[in-house]
């Protein structure tokens, strides 16, 4: 039998309630009871109660003690000021490991792949599979980088653009998003780390639309 530890109970509770979230399965304001999301995900409370106070401080749910837990309402102040840092530090990222040289064949080809999966998400319209796929393409360069700031950074504050993110997966706008993509993995192969860190910052300012 596999053990299961409690941490990866309450990292289980937490990804499933914030993609509930992200898809709008559990919409702004929409009232969330410790109790039956347990029940429902057929945990104990525990995990539960732990996975919200994450989702509490990446922005998804807000608390106010003995009166409500509930999903914030999508508001474009605070998405926009995260999409800032997020964009600013996948931008980072490519910029420097391309300056560096250290982008290797290999990760060029996942990026390539990544995007094709996107691409073809897009065409079933599956905002899920190409929120997941784009999330791979921008992973290689940020894995590369391997700078535990930037990545801590992004991890800190992209659940706060996810529903920005599923919004704009799931209208035809986002099919620039595969063109965008190739010019970044052409700018990554010809080592003109310039253009590629300008190129990923317009591509995640795309969101913007949303807002």
């Amino acid at each position: 039998m596999q053990y299961i530890g409690y941490g990866s109970l309450k990292e289980r509770a937490a990804a499933e309630i914030r993609s509930a979230i992200v898809r709008g399965d559990l919409e702004p304001g929409t009232a969330i009871k410790d109790v039956e999301l347990a029940e429902k995900l057929g945990l104990s409370r525990t995990p539960v109660r732990e996975a919200l106070a994450t989702l509490t401080d990446e922005g998804l749910v807000e608390t106010k003690p003995h009166a409500y837990t509930r999903v914030t309402a999508l508001e474009a102040e605070p998405v926009r000021d995260a999409l800032v840092v997020v964009r600013q530090m996948h931008s980072l990222a490519t910029g420097l490991v391309v300056y560096r040289g250290e982008l290797t064949d290999d990760d060029l080809a996942a990026m390539r792949a990544a995007n094709k999966a996107f691409k073809e998400a897009l065409d079933a319209n599956d905002a899920v599979a190409a929120l997941a796929a784009d999330d791979e393409f921008h992973a290689v360069t940020v894995r590369r980088c391997a700078n535990f700031a930037i990545t801590a950074t992004i991890d800190r504050f992209t659940p706060l653009v996810r529903r920005a993110e599923h919004s704009r997966f799931s209208s035809p706008a986002a099919r620039h998003s595969v063109t965008q993509h190739q010019q970044i993995i052409e700018a990554c192969r010809e080592g003109d780390h310039q253009r590629a860190s300008v190129l990923v910052d317009e591509n995640w300012n795309t969101l913007e639309d949303e807002l």
